[in-house]
């Protein structure tokens, strides 16, 4: 069975909630990248998506510099364990109506995953 933490990102970039909307952006594009985390204080806040950009940025003629990530993320990041099924992921995300889930162990966030993870190849073995 292919598992959550099969097709994880075990170290998604993140980013201050100060940071702007510009500067995550680059940051997003430099590290190939769809998604950064926000956080405060060490702590994650939230995630700001590309559809983050586009639509409550760009699209919504938000388009100042000094615009921070905070102010358009989405909050908060729904999570998953890292032992689940990519089917029980996908459904999550159907509730959620999200393409990102974060992974967790033991309560702790340790990855991220995305749809198009969902799209990489894996071992016929893990099936």
């Amino acid at each position: 069975m292919v598992t959550v933490g099969n097709l994880m990102q075990k170290a998604p970039v993140t980013v201050d909630a100060g940071t702007s909307v510009v500067e995550a952006a680059k940051l997003m594009k430099a590290c190939n990248v769809e998604s950064v985390l926000v956080a405060r204080q060490a702590k994650i806040i939230g995630i700001l998506t590309e559809s983050d950009v586009v639509k409550k940025f760009v699209g919504a003629d938000r388009v100042s510099y000094f615009v921070a990530v905070e102010d358009i993320m989405s909050s908060p990041v729904p999570g998953i364990e890292e032992r689940r099924p990519l089917t029980e992921a996908a459904d999550l995300m159907d509730k959620h109506r999200t393409l990102h889930l974060g992974v967790t162990k033991g309560g702790s966030l340790i990855g991220m995953v995305s749809v198009r993870d969902f799209l990489r190849p894996v071992s016929i073995d893990e099936f």
